[in-house]
C-alpha cells in the first residue's frame, strides 16, 4: 500500500468518522488545531484506524508514539510502522 493509499483512507475516516470538511485536509494539517479534534476524538480514531488497516495498537508499546501524533503526516507514519 502507497503513503498516498493510506493518506486517502484516512482522510476518508475525518470525513465520515468526524466530519471534517475534506477541502482543509492537508498531510500536515494539525488535527486538534486545524481539523478541531479532541482528546476523545484521538481514541476514536485509533479504533478507526485498527479497524481500517486491520492492525492492533498495543498501548503499552505505542502509548509514546500516539501521543506525538499531531499532523496527518504523523498518522501516516505511524500506520506505515504498524504494516
Amino acid at each position: 500500500m502507497t503513503e498516498q493509499e493510506i493518506i486517502e483512507r484516512i482522510k476518508n475516516i475525518l470525513v465520515e468518522e468526524f466530519e471534517v470538511d475534506e477541502d482543509i485536509i492537508k498531510a500536515e494539517s494539525n488535527l486538534y488545531e486545524e481539523l478541531e479534534l479532541d482528546s476523545l476524538d484521538s481514541v476514536d480514531l485509533v479504533v478507526a484506524l485498527e479497524n481500517e488497516f486491520q492492525f492492533k495498537v498495543d498501548r503499552t508499546k505505542d502509548e509514546e508514539k500516539l501521543r506525538q501524533m499531531r499532523t496527518l503526516k504523523d498518522v501516516t507514519g505511524f500506520i506505515q510502522s504498524k504494516m
